[in-house]
Order: C-alpha cells, then sequence, then structure tokens
C-alpha cells in the first residue's frame, strides 16, 4: 500500500531533511575547520574525553602510583588521549595539557613519590606525547581579546628573590649544602618550603593580575592562580611535605600550600562542585595540582590554555570557560558539555539515557536560549563524532537531538502555513529573529531580577551594522560594527543606553558617564548573545529550504533573502550559502520519486 504526502507534507519533509542533513548548514561558524584545530580546540578536548571514558569504563586503570615499574596502565590512557586530540588537530603539547587536565578530572593524582619512581601527571602526558618542556615564562594565557604570559609570574618571583622577599633563609647563611637534612628536614620542610609557597604564589598571582590589568583585560583568577603556582613550583621542592600546621603529614605539600595560596589571591571560592554530579573539590588543591600539570606540561599554546579553560567549565562556580555558561558561544567553544558528560557517564548507575536527561535539563534551566544551546551541543557533537564516536558524543547526541528535529519541524510549519498566507519570507525570518531575541531578552531580565532582587528588563531596540566604521563588511555584518541600542529599566526606572557598544561602553571605561556604569554590565549578556547569534541559524537555513520546495525561489536566491531578512543570526556571513544548500537538497527531494 502506497501512501501520499500531501504537498505540505513533502515540503515538510524535504526541508527538515535538507536543514537537517548536514551539521554544517546550521551554522555560519566554520565546523569543519576545527576538525584540524584550527582557531579552538574543543573537538580535540571532546574526543579525549571520548578515549578516556572508553578506557576506564572497560576496566583500565586511571591511578598515577608509586611503582617501580617503567610504564603503567596509565601511560597507555594518556597515550591513546593524546593521539585521539592530534587527530583533531591538536598539537602535541595542547594534547598532553588537554590529556593530563581530563586524566586529573576523573580521579588521577597529579603527583606521587619521591625520587626514585616520582610520577608527575604532566610531565607523563608531556613525555608520551613527545615533546619539549619548556617552562612556565613562554606559556600564555588564554584569549581575552589581548593575552599576556607566565613571563609576568616568574619575573616577580625571581626579583622577589633577588631581592630576598621569597625564602626567610638565605642560601648564603646556609650551614649545610642541602640533601635530606634540608629536603626531609626541618628547615627545609617546616621553615623554608612553605614560606617560598605562600610568598612566591602570591607574589606570582598578584603580577599576573596586574599584568592582564595593564593589558586592558579583566583579570581571569583561574589563569592568575594557576599561572602564579606554577611558576613557585617549578622553584622550590614541588612534592615536599610541609609542617603539620598547615595539615597532617602526608596529606599537605608544598604544591597544596602554593595552591591554597593563589586561589586566595586571586579570589577564588573555597570549594568547586562539579556541574550535575555534585562532586567537591578542594580549590587550593585543584590549583597546585594544575599548577604542577602546567609547569612540566611542555609548551601549549593559546587554544591549549582555552581549551583547558572550557574543560574547567565543569564546575558549577564558574571560574573558566564560556560553554557551560548561559550565554551562547561560538562553537569553537563548546565543549564543557562533553566533560561534564565524561564525569556523569563515570558515576556508578550512569546510563547513557540518564545522562543526556540531565544534559539536556541543565541547559534548559540555565541557558538564555536553550533552543539554540542544545542545536549547538548536536553540531559539535556529531561533527566530532566525524572523526571518533562512543559514549560521550552519544550522551550529547541524545540530549539534543529531539530538539533539533522539533525546532527544524516548527520554522518549516510555520514557513510553509505563512507563505501559503500570502506573508514573504522575509517577514517570516525576521519574525523567527525576533521569536529568538524576545526570548533571550526575557530569559536575561529574569536572570538579572533574581541576581539583583530587583525588577529587572532589558530590551534591545536597534541591532544593526555600521556603528562607526564605512568599509562594506562593517556596514553588512553587524558583528563586526555593532550598532546596539538598549533600554534598561530597573524598579520602574528606564534607562536608555544609545550606541551601546560604540559610544556607551568606550565612555563608561575611559570614567565618562558615570551614571551609566551600573548598568552597562547587565546589557552585557543580552548583547554578546545577539552578537554570537550565527552560531546557529536554523532561522535562515529552514525558511529557505522551504521557499525553494514550494518553488518560490531558486535555492540561490531563496539563501539570498533569508540571509538578508536574518537580523539577527546573520551577524556574519555565511548563511547564505548553508541555505542554499539545504535548499538544493530540499528541492531535489521534492523531485525524487
Amino acid at each position: 500500500m502506497t501512501t501520499t504526502l500531501t504537498e505540505r507534507e513533502q515540503v515538510l519533509l524535504a526541508a527538515t531533511t535538507g536543514a537537517g542533513a548536514s551539521p554544517n548548514w546550521l551554522t555560519s561558524d566554520m565546523v569543519d575547520a576545527l576538525l584540524g584545530g584550527h582557531g579552538m580546540l574543543n573537538i580535540a578536548v571532546i574526543n579525549a574525553a571520548e578515549v578516556i571514558v572508553h578506557e576506564l569504563k572497560r576496566g583500565m586503570d586511571n591511578k598515577l602510583r608509586f611503582a617501580n615499574a617503567a610504564s603503567q596502565p596509565i601511560d597507555e590512557i594518556l597515550a591513546k588521549a593524546i593521539k585521539a586530540a592530534v587527530q583533531a588537530g591538536a598539537a602535541p603539547a595542547n594534547a598532553a595539557l588537554i590529556s593530563a587536565v581530563l586524566m586529573y578530572l576523573t580521579g588521577t593524582k597529579a603527583q606521587v613519590g619521591i625520587p626514585a619512581g616520582n610520577r608527575k601527571l604532566g610531565a607523563s602526558a608531556r613525555m608520551q606525547a613527545g615533546v619539549d618542556r619548556s617552562g612556565v615564562a613562554a606559556i600564555p594565557t588564554s584569549k581575552k581579546n589581548n593575552k599576556v604570559s607566565g613571563f609576568a609570574a616568574v619575573m616577580a618571583i625571581h626579583q622577589a628573590m633577588m631581592e630576598g622577599r621569597l625564602s626567610p633563609i638565605s642560601g648564603y647563611d646556609m650551614v649545610v649544602s642541602g640533601g635530606p637534612l634540608v629536603g626531609h628536614g626541618r628547615l627545609g620542610e617546616d621553615i623554608i618550603f612553605p614560606a617560598m609557597a605562600e610568598n612566591g604564589a602570591r607574589i606570582g598571582t598578584q603580577a599576573m593580575m596586574d599584568c592582564m590589568a595593564g593589558a586592558g583585560m579583566k583579570p581571569q583568577a583561574l589563569n592568575a592562580a594557576v599561572f602564579g603556582a606554577a611558576a613557585i613550583l617549578e622553584i622550590i621542592h614541588p612534592d615536599a611535605d610541609i609542617a603539620e600546621e598547615y595539615g597532617p603529614h602526608g596529606k599537605v605539600t608544598t604544591a597544596w600550600l602554593a595552591g591554597k595560596t593563589a586561589a586566595e589571591t586571586a579570589g577564588l571560592p573555597p570549594k568547586l562542585t562539579v556541574r550535575i554530579t555534585g562532586q567537591e573539590y578542594d580549590t587550593g588543591q585543584v590549583i597546585g595540582d594544575l599548577g604542577l600539570i602546567l609547569k612540566d606540561i611542555g609548551g601549549p599554546s593559546v587554544i591549549g590554555i582555552m581549551a583547558v579553560d572550557e574543560i574547567m567549565g565543569v564546575f558549577q562556580e564558574g571560574i573558566a570557560g564560556s560553554s557551560a555558561g548561559p550565554v551562547n558561544p561560538p562553537l569553537g567553544h563548546v565543549c564543557t558539555d562533553a566533560v561534564i558528560a565524561m564525569k556523569c557517564l563515570l558515576e556508578p548507575d550512569a546510563t547513557p539515557q540518564s545522562v543526556a536527561q540531565a544534559l539536556r535539563q541543565r541547559r534548559y534551566d540555565l541557558a538564555f536560549d536553550p533552543e539554540t544551546s542544545m542545536i549547538a551541543m548536536n553540531i559539535v557533537a556529531k561533527k566530532a563524532q566525524q572523526l571518533k564516536a562512543g559514549a560521550v558524543t552519544n550522551a550529547m547526541i541524545l540530549a539534543s537531538e529531539a530538539v533539533r528535529a522539533k525546532a527544524l519541524y516548527r520554522r518549516a510549519a510555520k514557513t510553509y502555513d505563512d507563505l501559503s498566507a500570502g506573508r514573504s519570507l522575509e517577514d517570516v525570518v525576521r519574525e523567527l529573529d525576533a521569536e529568538r531575541k524576545a526570548q533571550v531578552e526575557q530569559r536575561v531580565s529574569a536572570f538579572l531580577s533574581k541576581m539583583t532582587g530587583k525588577s529587572v528588563q532589558i530590551r534591545m531596540t536597534h541591532v544593526g551594522p555600521g556603528a562607526r566604521r564605512s568599509s562594506p563588511l562593517a556596514r553588512e555584518w553587524f558583528a563586526f560594527d555593532a550598532h546596539l541600542d538598549a533600554e534598561v529599566t530597573v524598579d520602574g526606572v528606564t534607562t536608555k543606553l544609545e550606541r551601546y557598544s560604540d559610544q556607551v561602553i568606550p565612555d563608561v571605561a575611559q570614567g565618562k558617564r558615570p551614571e551609566l556604569a551600573p548598568l552597562v554590565p547587565m546589557v552585557v549578556p543580552l548583547a554578546s548573545e545577539i552578537l554570537l547569534a550565527s552560531n546557529v541559524i536554523i532561522n535562515v537555513t529552514v525558511p529557505a529550504a522551504v521557499a525553494a520546495a514550494m518553488g518560490r525561489y531558486t535555492p540561490e536566491e531563496a539563501g539570498k533573502v533569508a540571509q538578508r531578512a536574518g537580523f539577527m543570526s546573520s551577524g556574519i556571513p555565511g548563511s547564505n550559502v548553508n541555505a542554499e544548500a539545504a535548499a538544493r537538497l530540499a528541492v531535489d527531494m521534492m523531485g525524487a520519486p
């Protein structure tokens, strides 16, 4: 028996199939480039996490053991994770760093043992990757528009050493030359090492923060603390026990004390909590351990450190990363969901379905645009699966596939019905983007109201290009030179922030218009969501596919018309090309037998 589809059913099937046929067609971000590690390393993070979950689920030992052996199982896991990251475009040093930090989050210690048999996680990963050590001074921080390097911490600590401000004992006054009488005696463990750990971590961390501020960056606490700890740990005995006033013998070391001091100096919270699982970490221990890893890892690049930032987004305190937060970032950042999935999948009673449900619920509870968030997760997971599939990406797709399918269908149905009723393609696309903007405005307003305890309403009254530049690029694509007008209402008092990006922010940053200073940060989440909205372009792709399938436009024309109308989704070039590709497939399906 053959079932005959109505014309509406044929068009909806063709359009949703066309739009969903390739993850590339749902975004203007260059996601194929991510498979080669160009720009970001989120695919490398996802694939390394994939390997780690597979290995641990089949019973491999993730412990870094103090053993009289040339190798141990963790070396094999690290080698496989590093290989997966390299296959996703990570340079070996970046692959080593990513793999070491992920293994640390599975419970692997950062260091064990004493000289013969001593092992460090960072050094083990570096050796497996076959890269040279570089030193903290040569390692860059993550990029916050600008970036600095560990040189700031290294310079400040060495200056303090030369001035006699680091150690309470001068080497000129030492009555013994070193060895176990210092390294395992009261002079070293109780006096010299703790003082140097505290002083060095404090000085190094503060230097990192000051250097960031001097580069026009808001100091990033995690980077500052980790680099500050790493810079002193490459000088002092990094494995030494310290006086029992700091804690039980064998439980606290110079690495912990350096991490604790660095964390306090940077203003980090004392405890960190893993999203969904609720597992709690001591912040000082985490910072000290990451410092140990960083000092030994080799020479990672800026995108390697940015990948670590996204990995550390696994903690709900929001100390780093952007892809686990409420704003949807460019797709090159999206990987924290994979780290959360890794942690969840390693829980005793976890199933793919339970992990997927938890990932989806977290996104709907937190994101300013949950639907976009889920589609972004889906796109990235499917791109990662082009290199390596497994439990992590399966959980991400299970979490997001139904959302993606419903989102495509809803837009296809609306477009077909509206076009059939005489509305234009431009009107449909504009209305879909207006809905997207309104939802973000509503959720940002609710978020700020809860955070401040006041009634807050945020609206973006104008979104357009060419705020201050006259080049064709700037006058066509708003993400490069945004003209944004915002309106903020707090407890019934409304303030207009016209020319928010090109005039208000620079003025307030330079000390002008101080009355607007409290309002400027409130607009940031909404403005960021809008400026980054080309990460998901279903409001362009699906309507174009429907219009072409209905014969209203050629695929090329449909892509161009939909792109021009997408005042939010088309902030950067590219949406017309992907919409055209989806529309061509939709047209092909309409003519298929």
